[in-house]
């Protein structure tokens, strides 16, 4: 009788915690489309530049993450193009990816930060 118990009670809470799993998966897939809706209207072509390097798996997610949603933006890889080097060093930058939004230094993607930069002015 008692095993029986436990099993629905385990059954019942692992229902429990896959229901508040998928749910907030889902709300964090609704936030990821805001953002990119917000940053693909207020991006222009020349807003948005990432300062990558082509061994860097953070540059990659973050460069298919623009892309797939398409965002406007450039990538330049601090291992091929000297200008894209002298930018990163000039920055002080201290790892990739490193953003330039408007002139303002981002370490990292963060979409928030890059979405506070870009929203026009109330």
């Amino acid at each position: 009788m008692l095993k029986k118990s436990m099993r629905s009670g385990l059954v019942s809470l692992l229902l429990i915690v896959g229901v508040v799993w998928g749910v907030s998966k889902w709300a964090g897939s609704r936030h990821a489309d805001e953002q990119a809706e917000d940053l693909r209207r207020w991006a222009g072509p020349q807003d948005i530049l990432m300062l990558s390097s082509t061994t860097c798996v953070f540059c990659k997610r973050a460069s298919a993450w623009l892309q797939e949603h398409q965002v406007p933006h450039r990538e330049c890889f601090v291992e091929r193009d000297a200008s894209c080097l002298a930018e990163y060093q000039a920055r002080g930058a201290r790892g990739t990816p490193t953003f330039v939004v408007r002139g303002h230094t981002i370490l990292g993607f963060d979409r928030e930060r890059i979405r506070a930069l870009l929203r026009p002015p109330a």
